[in-house]
């Protein structure tokens, strides 16, 4: 009984069978499919090399939210050389609270203005990267990849001794300041700090061919993780105006550098993302499933013509399913 139950399970399961199998002496092999074949072959080789290259490449993803971190403070890298001598200009920041920020990390060196040809080199290839920024956006998942290991931000140091009077002031450094909106500038003559404010002093200074240079910049907190590095950064854009002080003509103000910031309450969180394998794998078998199919139908359509044409023209003398009806000699005799 056992034997007999074994037996019908395993009929049930044969007629189940989605891929039977064909004898191979009814089999026939010919040109014109053995050509399909090896095409198909080809595509379904070419095809799964370039799936695995899209399946090694990563791209970056792009969410927002609100920012919640309020507390925190935001640092601000300065490196700025001004065409006066120290004791002629003075720096410091003013928020929206009107909190002045103390200016104890920045630093006042006498430095000559012209730069060496390595600084200008290092200068021309950051004012290249910020160019090809501006037009295409795409580069910033490149230098989010490859985060770390560009050139180096600062500046350069000047090689040698300097033979040409220090005429300028290089003012560098870091502050950290709260995530509100503020003001850092740069004007003639030294900050002083009193109860109902902050002033400069520049009484001694002439105020001849003096020019206003502003900078409206709006900052986005971003996090970045990728498969190398996560750190907590920032993005930015800015605007640019300058106009001449001349109080004869009407345009009054105070000659400077104003770099007004803004925090933008919406954070960007950008990660790395990779197609998982699952789907790598799910992807290579609809090419290789797609690819028979096609074949298979093509092979088919155009067998079927060659049929057709070969039977009206009698173009092939194998084939036989077209051949007329040969008469007997009963049908004769009738």
């Amino acid at each position: 009984m056992r034997r007999l139950y074994r037996k019908k399970a395993l009929s049930l399961v044969k007629e189940l069978d989605a891929f039977p199998k064909v004898p191979e002496s009814y089999v026939e092999t010919t040109a014109t499919g053995g050509t399909v074949s090896l095409i198909a072959f080809t595509a379904m080789a070419l095809l799964a090399f370039f799936e695995f290259f899209v399946y090694r490449d990563t791209w970056m993803k792009y969410e927002y939210e609100v920012d919640k971190d309020f507390s925190s403070k935001l640092r601000i890298n300065i490196d700025i050389t001004v065409a006066m001598k120290c004791q002629h200009v003075g720096a410091d920041i003013l928020d929206l609270a009107e909190t002045m920020i103390t200016s104890n990390g920045i630093q006042y060196e006498p430095v000559i203005f012209e730069l060496t040809p390595q600084q200008k080199l290092w200068h021309r290839t950051l004012l290249l990267i910020q160019n090809r920024l501006r037009e295409e956006h795409s580069l910033q998942e490149v230098l989010y990849k490859s985060v770390l290991k560009g050139a180096p931000t600062a500046l350069p140091p000047r090689e040698g001794t300097a033979s040409e009077p220090l005429s300028a002031c290089r003012i560098h450094g870091h502050v950290y300041v709260n995530k509100v909106a503020g003001n850092f500038h740069i004007t003639v003559g030294k900050p002083i700090h009193h109860p109902r404010g902050h002033a400069h002093i520049a009484a001694f200074v002439s105020h001849d061919n003096n020019e206003m240079f502003q900078y409206f910049i709006t900052v986005v907190p971003t996090k970045l993780h990728t498969s190398k590095v996560s750190a907590d950064t920032h993005q930015f854009s800015v605007t640019e105006r300058e106009r001449v002080i001349n109080h004869a003509a009407g345009s009054h103000g105070v000659s400077g550098i104003f770099m007004k910031y803004d925090t933008s309450s919406l954070m960007v969180t950008v990660s790395e993302q990779h197609m998982p394998l699952w789907q790598f794998l799910v992807r290579l078998c609809g090419i290789i499933g797609g690819i028979f199919s096609t074949t298979g139908m093509i092979h088919g359509f155009v067998g079927f013509c060659f049929d057709i044409v070969c039977c009206r023209f009698k173009l092939d003398p194998h084939v036989n399913n077209c051949a007329a009806p040969v008469l007997t000699d009963n049908h004769v005799q009738e």
